[in-house]
């Protein structure tokens, strides 16, 4: 069994769930949520705590990590993504696609799922 893990929503005790309510009667109060295992990305009990989170210390961790002065690209080279169109019954087209270059290649069904191959096939 896992440990048990403190939602870090800085706010997490404050809301009134039966679920953190804790101590003996007479006793009670709010607690932050106490889990073996976390959601949103294994820190926060919930969207909100997560939301709350960010709010109080996204700017801290952004300037900490670093914030862009400028913007990111991706030349169209390196634009190629692996997409498909479902077609019903049995009938889905998988392809390497490129809107920078307006291409489409048509790649098979075990190609898309191959997690190495990740520009088209050269021919």
């Amino acid at each position: 069994m896992s440990a048990m893990k403190y939602c870090q929503g800085p706010r997490c005790h404050t809301y009134k769930t039966k679920d953190r309510i804790r101590g003996p009667k007479g006793h009670k109060q709010y607690e932050t949520r106490k889990r073996s295992e976390m959601n949103y990305n294994g820190n926060f009990c919930s969207m909100i705590c997560q939301d709350d989170w960010f709010r109080k210390f996204g700017d801290m961790a952004v300037d900490h990590f670093g914030r862009i002065h400028e913007p990111k690209s991706v030349m169209a080279d390196s634009a190629w993504y692996k997409d498909y169109t479902y077609g019903y019954p049995n009938n889905t087209n998988h392809c390497f696609k490129n809107d920078l270059l307006g291409q489409r290649i048509a790649i098979t069904e075990q190609q898309y799922d191959d997690q190495n191959l990740i520009t088209p096939p050269t021919t």
